[in-house]
């Protein structure tokens, strides 16, 4: 019998009360400060570096941040600002210590709690550079001020080894002269992130560092990469701004006019900006995407509800006065005025309220009335002054109302031939026992061969199979009225249950995993791109949700004595062979999941105590948007020209 230390007891009092000091809190719940400890979590400590950086750049004293990625797997991030206060604090339990190891060492330090230091910044809850010492191995800073460097050094966990002291004089020649600025270093801690390790990947800070150029018109961001065999730098800046932003995501899309949209405005009773460009393009989605104070506010918030009530009502109202809406007919809806709409919704104020440390929404309420009542006047403006746009606009919303009532009538017809037949899920569904979506998983499987495979090695209680024929209609380019006439996606609709299209709701799906179980082919690949490309066009809570999974069916396999071994891809196989540089055999490659048998399949790819999966998720909506364009529209050389890019980066190329 064993003694259970850890069980409660009834003697609860002050000496079970543990109070985290300095840092302590971090590194006991990175979680709650960085979101995860995964590969978001781990690149998320560089976007808290730089955000100080770009906040410099918005008060106007920054114009180059250079981020390096270091051959030993460390990250620098230099800026010409000016630089970090090095005098001692003045007063309190830190006195005495350098402005600068204050914010570095203490959790909700910092200049921009409405002091004059930042009119408007990102980082606004001072727990930023703090956080990333306290997960970080290693760190140094580096401060250029009034002719001399500082330095510090800190140890795991941000232990400062010394105090901040001059190491010389401010080097005006190299490769970044500067008269003043900051240089952060940091080496993040393996011991936190051991989920995925702490390997970056360049084409998440490229693509980050980039929409920060397109936010700051004029600065200028550099990206070096100096890790062996990844050699890479390149330079982003963008003298249109937000409207070369526009450009380029619907640069892989064709544009419904050249022309983009564009007005700023200000408002310096409340301390506010904004920073509008709209174009459409003649595809059938909707791309708005807000920004505050150049974070990406994913889930909208108070700035794009203006702007979408502020643009409903202009094009009606023009649509009415120029009579391509006649009297008898109905108002557009917002839905239809959006679709093939690509926006940038950019605004700067001074206290935002962002919806927690997350910063996915923004809750100013003034900034609503603010941004409608700007759009209204500048965008009726741009149409009474570009009316061969704005007729084209019109005519497209009309088309989609069109369609969205075909699209209705499509859905009720579903649902009534659903009520009259008493049809419930699709006859290729084979359903599991569990009525409990928290525990079931719905296998989506290419090919019968596969399924029949699937079929015998499931867990019939809590994993469903539906077999697929074929490859599905490329949603990118059809609207939702084609789709609903495609069997495959009828059977998708109808098997995971929430709905389609904006009456999706995650809540009423009967299943939360959705497991895309194809080839490790080029094939395959098609197919589970077109599969996301569906999830995320007309499912996308269900991908929000983190609901969304890619099977990892093995592409090897090898004999060793009497055991089959089973690797995922070729770099899992190279490893293999490092560590056994004996084994002669050539390996046989899978062609397909249809030549494993189920007592292969279940252990390899479907056996949740056994099997990988690989969570499909949605950071950026933008960027998302974007790559959804490029995989699947008509643009080869796009298409062409991501994937070479991206080879390196394969292990997150889903999304």
């Amino acid at each position: 019998m064993s003694l259970d230390t850890n069980k409660p007891t009834a003697d609860y009092g002050a000496k079970d009360i543990q109070v985290l000091e300095g840092l302590d809190p971090v590194r006991k719940r990175p979680g709650m400060y960085i979101g995860s400890t995964g590969l978001a979590g781990l690149h998320h400590l560089i976007w808290e570096v730089v955000d100080n950086s770009v906040d410099e750049a918005m008060a106007g004293f920054c114009t180059r941040i250079i981020v390096t990625l270091l051959p030993d797997g460390g990250c620098r991030v230099d800026d010409n600002g000016r630089g970090v206060p090095v005098d001692p604090y003045p007063s309190g339990p830190h006195k005495g210590k350098s402005a600068a190891e204050v914010v570095l060492t203490v959790l909700h330090a910092g200049a921009k709690f409405g002091g004059a230091g930042y009119k408007v910044s990102g980082g606004l809850h001072g727990v930023g550079v703090s956080v990333v010492n306290a997960l970080s191995e290693r760190l140094t800073i580096e401060v250029d001020k009034g002719g001399k460097r500082y330095q510090q050094e800190y140890a795991k966990g941000g232990k400062p080894q010394g105090k901040l002291s001059v190491v010389g004089d401010t080097p005006t020649r190299g490769s970044f002269p500067r008269t003043s600025g900051t240089s952060v270093t940091f080496w993040p801690d393996p011991t936190v992130f051991l989920a995925e390790g702490t390997e970056f990947v360049s084409r998440t800070v490229l693509e980050r560092l980039q929409t920060m150029a397109f936010l700051n018109k004029g600065l200028e961001i550099i990206f070096r990469d100096e890790r062996p065999d990844r050699e890479l730098e390149q330079t982003f800046q963008y003298k249109g701004g937000i409207v070369d932003f526009v450009k380029h995501l619907n640069a892989s899309k064709e544009a419904l006019f050249s022309k983009v949209a564009h007005f700023e405005d200000e408002d310096e009773t409340d301390s506010q900006t904004l920073d509008i460009a709209i174009q459409w393009n003649t595809g059938y989605y909707e791309g708005i995407h807000g920004y505050a104070n150049g974070i990406s506010t994913i889930e909208g918030g108070m700035h794009v509800e203006g702007f979408k009530t502020a643009l409903t009502g202009v094009v009606n109202k023009y649509a009415r006065a120029k009579n391509l809406l006649k009297e008898r007919d109905e108002n557009l809806l917002g839905e239809d005025i959006r679709e093939g709409i690509t926006a940038i919704v950019s605004v700067k104020l001074r206290d935002p309220q962002f919806e927690g440390q997350t910063k996915a929404k923004l809750g100013n309420v003034p900034m609503r009335s603010f941004v409608q009542k700007a759009t209204n006047e500048r965008l009726a403006e741009w149409l009474e002054e570009n009316p061969v746009e704005a007729n084209r606009l019109v005519k497209k919303a009309l088309s989609a109302a069109q369609a969205r009532l075909a699209a209705k009538n499509a859905r009720n017809a579903i649902r009534r031939k659903t009520a009259l037949t008493g049809a419930g899920m699709p006859d290729k569904l084979k359903d599991c026992s569990s009525g409990n979506p928290d525990e079931s998983e719905l296998f989506i499987v290419e090919g019968d061969s596969a399924g029949g495979s699937a079929l015998n090695a499931r867990d019939p209680r809590t994993q469903a199979l539906l077999p697929i024929r074929g490859k599905i209609l490329n949603v990118e380019r059809a609207r939702l009225d084609k789709m609903l006439k495609n069997n495959e996606v009828q059977s998708l609709i109808t098997a995971i249950g929430g709905g389609v299209g904006d009456e999706f709701d995650a809540a009423k799906a009967r299943y939360h995993k959705v497991i895309l179980l194809a080839d490790a082919d080029v094939d395959g690949s098609h197919i589970r791109t077109l599969l996301l490309t569906f999830f995320y066009r007309q499912m996308r809570p269900l991908v929000e949700a983190g609901y969304v999974y890619i099977a990892q069916p093995p592409l090897y396999s090898t004999v060793v004595g009497k055991e089959k071994v089973y690797l995922k891809d070729d770099q899992a196989k190279a490893v293999w062979l490092e560590a056994h540089p004996n084994h002669k055999k050539e390996f046989q490659r899978l062609k397909g999941l249809g030549e494993m048998d189920w007592e292969e399949l279940k252990p390899t790819t479907m056996d949740a105590a056994t099997r990988t999966l690989l969570q499909v998720e949605v950071e950026e909506a933008a960027l998302a948007d974007e790559m959804m364009s490029v995989l699947m529209g008509d643009d080869v050389e796009s298409r062409k020209n991501f994937i070479v890019t991206n080879a390196r980066d394969v292990r997150n190329l889903d999304f």
